[in-house]
This record gives structure tokens, sequence and C-alpha cells, in this order.
């Protein structure tokens, strides 16, 4: 039903839409995912405006269970990514897979 979008879908896309070579959009769409990755490396949440923004937050350790065992162990503090989507993004997502202006309520 639904496709892996890549990166040299995107690749392909940019070649489509600008015209340069295929080359030059290849490292085009490198060198943008690569500033993603390099900001937020750095710490910095990464706002892509219509689409949404990338960001980084703290988990502090906590105890879990195992479910197979049921013996509880200690869960290492970290830092994990998130991805929250624009408003725009979401009602476009929504438009287009029911077909109709309404969006789909959770």
């Amino acid at each position: 039903m639904s496709k892996t979008l890549t990166r040299a879908d995107l690749s392909t896309a940019v070649y489509k839409k600008i015209g340069l070579s295929l080359q030059e959009c290849n490292a085009l769409v490198d060198s943008v995912i690569e500033e993603i990755c390099t900001g937020l490396e750095q710490g910095d949440s990464v706002k892509l405006s219509s689409f949404g923004t990338f960001s980084l937050r703290k988990k502090k350790q906590r105890m879990g269970r195992n479910p197979k065992t049921g013996i509880e162990v200690p869960i290492t503090s970290r830092t994990v990514l998130s991805f929250n989507a624009s408003n725009l993004l979401k009602g476009k997502v929504n438009t287009s897979l029911t077909g109709t202006g309404k969006k789909i309520v959770p």
C-alpha cells in the first residue's frame, strides 16, 4: 500500500522540479540532510517552516519491567529525537488520506 520515500526519490523530485543535474540534486539533498543532522548533533532544534520541528528531549533514568520475566530493570537516562509536524502538514496529510476536507480525529 505505501512506499518509502528515499533520498534518491527526493533527489529525483528536485531534478524534475529545478532541472539541475542529478548529481547536483543528490549533493543538494545530502547537504540539506547533513545540515539538519549537524544542528541536532549540536543540541539545536531544527524547524522547517510549514513542515515541522525536529527536537531533542532528555529522558531521565527510570525503572522499567522486563515483560517476559516481570523483573524490574533500570532504564538509563538518554536523549531522544522527536518530530512535531506543523499544523499545515497535518492538515495536508489528513485531507489527502480522507479524500475530503475534513480532519481525522484521533
